[in-house]
Parts: C-alpha cells; sequence; structure tokens
C-alpha cells in the first residue's frame, strides 16, 4: 500500500503539467486570435474590419432627472449605445515611408533619406565658410529641405557617391540595397535607368543637353569633326552619369541633322575616384575618340572660389587648348529634366514626393532656390519670376 501511495503521488504532478501545458497552449492561442482581431484580422462583430465592439446601456432620462411624460407606469426598454474601441496600440503603426535599414522610421509622417554626392557645382556639392560649414549644398538639397515648407514630412540629406545610386548601366548597390530611399539631382533619361529606377517629378526643365569632346590636335583643331556621324570611332562614357552609354543613339547630329551610329561605347582605362576625371583622361590619352558627356561639364569643372572641388582642376583647364565640343544641345536623351528623386522601382517613394513637389514649385522659396544657385532660366516659372510678372 505504501508502494502504491508514492506512486499516485509522483503520477499526481505528471497528469498536472500535462494539463496545465495544454491550458497553456489553448490560452495563447486564445490569446492571439483576440489580438489578430484588434490588428485586423477580423473578428465576431460583422463588420468585417476587426474592431472590437462595446456595448453600453444607459435609461433614457432627460438632463434634470423628470420624466418627460406622465405615462402609466411601465418597463421601459433601454436605450442601446454602441460605440468602437480600435486597438491600435497593440499593433505595430504604419508605414509611412519605405522602410531603411539601421532608420528609424517616421511615425507621425514620412520621413525621408535622399542621398548626393559632392563634385557637381550647383545641384550637389561640398559648401565652405563662411557660407556653410563644409555641409552638402546644392539645388537638389535646398529643395528637398523646402518640401516640409508646404507638406507634413521630413527630410534628410546624406552624403554618398554616386556610384552607389547608378552604376554601369545598372542601379547602384546602395540604392538596390535600400541604404536610402533615393538619389538627387538624376536626370530623367530614356534606356537603362528605367529598368531599374523610379523617379519623381523634375525639379528643372528638360535642361541638360548632351555633348561630344574631342582631342585637339598641335593646331587647335578637333582630330574628329563635327559632321562626323561617329562610324568607327570609340567613344568614352562618363560612368554613372547622365547622358548614359545606351542614349547617345538617340543623339541627332546638329549639323547633318541624323542620327549617330556605327560607334562603340567604351569603358574608361583610367580609374579614380571621380568618374568625369577618368572619362576624360581616357580621351586624351587616345584610349577613346570622343566623350558623351553633358554639354555644361567642362564649363562646371571650371575651378572656381568658393566651391570645394573634388575632380581635377588642371585636368578641366584644358577646355579650348587641348579639349573641345564638337557638338553641344543634344537632346533626345531624356524623358524629363532633373528630378529631386531617383529610387529603386516599385519604391513608391514618388507618391510622397510628387504632391509636395507639385506645391513648393509655385512659392516663392523656390524662385528665392533658383535664384541663389544660378538656375532661374531652368527652372518652371511660377509667378514670383520676373519674365512672368512683366507678361501679366
Amino acid at each position: 500500500p505504501t508502494q502504491c501511495l508514492k506512486a499516485r503521488r509522483k503520477a499526481i504532478p505528471r497528469w498536472f503539467k500535462m494539463r496545465f501545458s495544454r491550458l497553456a497552449v489553448g490560452f495563447g492561442l486564445f490569446s492571439l486570435t483576440l489580438w489578430l482581431q484588434g490588428c485586423g484580422g477580423g473578428g465576431d462583430d460583422g463588420d468585417g474590419d476587426g474592431n472590437a465592439k462595446v456595448t453600453t446601456t444607459e435609461h433614457d432620462h432627460d438632463h434634470d432627472g423628470d420624466d418627460e411624460t406622465t405615462m402609466a407606469p411601465t418597463t421601459m426598454a433601454p436605450t442601446t449605445t454602441t460605440t468602437t474601441t480600435t486597438h491600435e496600440h497593440m499593433c505595430a503603426p504604419p508605414l509611412m515611408e519605405p522602410p531603411i535599414p539601421g532608420v528609424m522610421p517616421g511615425l507621425e509622417k514620412p520621413k525621408i533619406i535622399l542621398g548626393q554626392d559632392v563634385d557637381w557645382p550647383g545641384y550637389a556639392f561640398m559648401g565652405s565658410p563662411p557660407e556653410s560649414d563644409f555641409e552638402t549644398e546644392g539645388i537638389g538639397k535646398d529643395i528637398a529641405k523646402g518640401l516640409e515648407s508646404v507638406c507634413d514630412i521630413e527630410v534628410h540629406v546624406t552624403e554618398v557617391r554616386w556610384s552607389d545610386c547608378w552604376g554601369n548601366a545598372v542601379i547602384g548597390d546602395g540604392l538596390a540595397a535600400g541604404e536610402l530611399h533615393g538619389c538627387m539631382t538624376y536626370t530623367h533619361t530614356y534606356g537603362a535607368r528605367n529598368r531599374f529606377c523610379e523617379f519623381s517629378k523634375p525639379i528643372l526643365k528638360d535642361n541638360k543637353p548632351g555633348g561630344i569632346l574631342v582631342k585637339l590636335d598641335e593646331f587647335g583643331d578637333p582630330v574628329v569633326t563635327g559632321d562626323s556621324d561617329l562610324s568607327g570611332k570609340k567613344v568614352v562614357d562618363v560612368v554613372g552619369w547622365a547622358p548614359t552609354a545606351d542614349t547617345l543613339a538617340l543623339a541627332e547630329n546638329k549639323c547633318t541633322k541624323e542620327r549617330f551610329t556605327g560607334f562603340t561605347m567604351v569603358q574608361p582605362t583610367v580609374t579614380t575616384a571621380n568618374a568625369n576625371n577618368d572619362a576624360l583622361a581616357t580621351l586624351l590619352n587616345g584610349d577613346a575618340d570622343a566623350m558623351w558627356v553633358y554639354a555644361d561639364q567642362a564649363k562646371n569643372y571650371q575651378c572656381s572660389e568658393g566651391v570645394t572641388a573634388n575632380w581635377d582642376c588642371d585636368l578641366w583647364a584644358g577646355f579650348g587648348t587641348t579639349f573641345a565640343y564638337i557638338q553641344t544641345g543634344l537632346f533626345g536623351h531624356a524623358m524629363a529634366g532633373t528630378t529631386l528623386s531617383m529610387s529603386k522601382k516599385g519604391s513608391g517613394l514618388s507618391e510622397i514626393l510628387n504632391p509636395c513637389i507639385d506645391k513648393f514649385i509655385l512659392t516663392k522659396d523656390y524662385y528665392d532656390i533658383c535664384v541663389k544657385h544660378g538656375f532661374d532660366g531652368s527652372c518652371f516659372e511660377n509667378e514670383h519670376f520676373p519674365a512672368t510678372q512683366a507678361t501679366e
């Protein structure tokens, strides 16, 4: 009998543990079901929105407590009032913007991270004292921050390399990995970029024509003439920049009114931290016959006070003596002008930014920014531009 009693005592904890474990699992599933109902997982309330219903009853009476009627005493049916209580505090908050690893998201408004390099005067550069304490500067940043004045939005601008945004006919690793939401001041070109990226609305008109640079011989004459269709020539691309390599075939020779054809696009044979330096050095050392580049790039890369240059000033100082344009004003490579953001395809960033861009380009702040950076001739005119005011 003593052994039987001990065995029964040992069996009780095992039985209890099994029953308790089953109860715990059941309670956990029940709690999960309630949580899902509160987060939109559906419920028994019949409205399909997942909100819990709380029903309360009140006796119908007036504010002074006196009955409004003198009917015979009867049992009055209580008035039923239904209120809705949501369980948003139990759920994850809705996303305000595409998520970025390691960055606290916006909780009450979109928090947008945009990137730019610092080697493009006017557009994206590093400021210098006393105007700036070596901060990122440019028309892109100023307009991006200006969106905060017309929309409930928070914008941060960070320095990146252009290669983080766009590479050799392929999206840059940083943008592809979601390290930032978008990259600023990219031209919305035809071709490869549209297979990888989406663009916001432009902040400038289609003001970035392409051009073709060539070497000058010892007499100052171009080694390739302006009426050439470039057939049989090697043309070096500025990797990562517009106009992109695949769009030269869309451009029309201004002299012959015919498209360029029969050329071979080549990569730079020089590698530094600046893609424009690389392409120009490749042209000048004879590894290419021509260079496909922005029509104003040689002008923009002439070094001047107030801009911290991270390109080779001596190399670009040869403009007009060692190299020159044989074609400028070449359009046809772009779908739109300079944009505020280029982002990963499907990101939805443009859906957040575009309404704000539409509002901001109507403001005086937009006009002031255009004048500040010397782009008032390329900006979209609004009522604050003198030329528009003069016609009113």
